[in-house]
């Protein structure tokens, strides 16, 4: 069994330096648009809390690296935005070497900001 992680940093440290490298960009992207947010760790993955809620989390597999906006509605209403990218209900994945445009990851995590506040 894997010891409970403590941070974020913790959770990178044991990826391959690429999907670590990709990884850190979007926790930058993510810290940007949300500076109120606080990191945190929730279901064993990096995540971000603002105002007390989940926001969004990030993490990686074997054959690639996610961003979670934790909420269908939010992958659904920018379901256009995403065709180049293989989701579910509320998973976004992505290659490491390719990242996410920073543009479309500021405007998920304002919406999820958004959708926190209703």
């Amino acid at each position: 069994m894997k010891a409970k992680l403590k941070s974020i940093d913790d959770y990178l440290a044991g990826l391959s330096d690429e999907k670590r490298v990709a990884l850190q960009k979007l926790r930058r992207v993510i810290r940007a648009a949300a500076p109120k947010a606080e990191e945190c760790v929730s279901y064993q993955l990096p995540a971000f809390r603002l105002k007390g809620k989940l926001l969004v989390g990030f993490g990686a597999a074997a054959n690639h690296c996610a961003f979670y906006p934790f909420s269908s509605a939010t992958v659904k209403a920018h379901q256009r935005e995403l065709k180049d990218y293989d989701t579910s209900k509320g998973t976004i994945r992505f290659q490491p070497n390719d990242g996410l445009p920073r543009a479309l990851v500021r405007k998920l995590v304002k919406a999820r900001i958004a959708e926190n506040d209703r």
